[in-house]
């Protein structure tokens, strides 16, 4: 009886266990190869949560280049490691890999809405509307390269205010590019003093902190489970929240005092289109206010110019003095002097592919059954298009692991593009605001580098430029910084 009572036992636990496993059974054959599937554990024993990413590069040299995860028990992955297989996918069937796939640490709050978050028909209109919208407001244009410039003119004055005492120049960094995506989104720009201003860029930077931290990279696996325990999204919603809060005010004030035969003002004015919903228009805002604080502000930033302090002696002065011989004394760099500065425009390319800010890329989705190197991917698949592998990708990069300017130029000292340069990735899910990103870093950064020496109250040796946290984006480590009136 006893001998009995176990065999029913286990067999209670297979049937249990079956429907977890059934998934990948009748999948394998038609996906790409991976680890071995454990149910309820997915691959945790070799991914490990705060070196996912790491764990992914991993497998890659036993799987090759396009592979096959489960993060926990039901979410399949789809990775695609390097140049080769990004592009192909990406840029080569680039409709079939538009989809979005799952953040679910903030899927729940944004609920497939917003520009961001949403997929099908919904995306396309709010994409379209919001790229015409932002190019209607100066994205791109003339009128968006002065705003740029007047907000370097006011980072240079709060550098200089620090009087060459040590800082942390994170904040006002990411201040000034939130004041960018303000000043386009709601019309509005904010001093770096402003104590709700200030609240709302840490906020920003906790989101991204949040979502990259060890945490962040468990709940990635096992948001089945953890959704269920009380408090577990609670800093990060405490974030959101502020965020939403600071949107919600910006549109309600500027709702009441907009004029419908003026002139586009703000990505609050939109038509009656059916997705032009107030909940889509406030999702949107959210991320244009997001992104345009933390995504490409300060972690770039704190790369570039940390790495000209570690090279005061070299590229730092080679950058100076390219800006000296071809812009003189006093005069402001503008977006047209890039063909005129190509060494300095080389060091801005080689910081973002050195820090590789979103190394696991935005998660996408297939959106219908497609076939990929001899493999059948259902509709619904996620992708995970590892852009920290292609932008460190050894056989575009040589030694990638170094930083080398020099990559970028040719013979003749001249810019020279790279296909694999992709660090705002690739296809109809390209970054949104990648001009404005690339404008905002060459005008601040020139502006700064010409206005001042870096140096640092630590030693060279001792300033690590390796990511703090390395999730789906990476964040530099704090510094100190000290400037010094050139």
């Amino acid at each position: 009886m006893e001998a009995a009572g176990t065999w029913a036992l286990l067999l209670l636990v297979l049937l249990l266990l079956l429907p977890l496993a059934l998934p990948a059974i009748w999948t394998r054959g038609r996906l790409p190869p991976g680890p071995a599937l454990l149910p309820l554990l997915g691959n945790l024993l070799q991914l490990l949560p705060g070196a996912l990413y790491f764990g992914l590069l991993r497998l890659s040299k036993k799987y090759g280049p396009v592979f096959t995860v489960h993060l926990g028990p039901w979410r399949r992955v789809v990775v695609l490691v390097g140049h080769k297989a990004v592009q192909e996918a990406l840029g080569g069937q680039a409709e079939e890999f538009s989809g979005r796939g799952m953040l679910a640490t903030l899927d729940p709050t944004f609920d497939g809405h917003g520009v961001f978050f949403s997929n099908g028909e919904r995306w396309r209109q709010l994409r379209r509307f919001t790229m015409l919208t932002l190019r209607d407001l100066g994205m791109g244009k003339r009128e968006g390269e002065e705003l740029i410039q007047a907000e370097a003119r006011c980072l240079v004055e709060a550098f200089q205010a620090t009087a060459g005492q040590p800082f942390d120049p994170s904040l006002l960094l990411a201040q000034a590019t939130s004041n960018v995506a303000c000043s386009l989104t709601v019309g509005l720009r904010f001093p770096y003093e402003d104590e709700e201003f200030q609240a709302v860029v840490q906020a920003a930077g906790g989101i991204l902190l949040g979502i990259s931290s060890p945490w962040g990279q468990t709940y990635e696996m096992f948001s089945w489970l953890l959704q269920r325990l009380p408090g577990s999204r609670t800093q990060l919603l405490s974030h959101v929240n502020t965020l939403a809060t600071f949107a919600i005010e910006q549109v309600q004030r500027h709702q009441g005092s907009l004029d419908p035969s003026g002139p586009a003002r703000d990505v609050e004015e939109c038509d009656s289109n059916t997705e032009f919903t107030d909940k889509n228009l406030l999702m949107t805002v959210i991320y244009l206010l997001f992104a345009g604080t933390v995504t490409w502000g300060g972690p770039t930033w704190k790369m570039v110019l940390g790495r000209q302090r570690r090279n005061t002696q070299g590229q730092s002065e080679r950058v100076h003095e390219e800006l000296t011989r071809e812009l003189g004394a006093g005069r402001a760099p503008g977006l047209g002097d890039r063909a005129r500065l190509p060494y300095t425009d080389a060091v801005l390319h080689e910081a973002q592919r050195l820090l590789a800010l979103v190394p696991m890329g935005i998660p996408r989705a297939l959106t219908k059954t497609t076939y990929f190197r001899g493999y059948t991917l259902p509709q619904g698949t996620e992708v995970f298009p590892l852009l920290g592998s292609v932008l460190h990708d050894p056989e575009v990069f040589k030694q990638p692991e170094e930083f080398n300017p020099g990559r970028f130029l040719d013979a003749d000292g001249r810019l020279k593009k790279k296909e694999a340069f992709l660090p705002f990735s690739l296809g109809k899910r390209v970054c949104l605001g990648e001009g404005l990103a690339r404008a905002e870093l060459f005008l601040f950064v020139t502006a700064i580098l010409q206005a001042f020496s870096l140096e640092s109250p630590c030693p060279v040796g001792a300033v690590s430029l390796q990511p703090a946290v390395s999730g789906l984006f990476n964040i530099p480590p704090a510094f100190q910084l000290q400037v010094r009136p050139r």
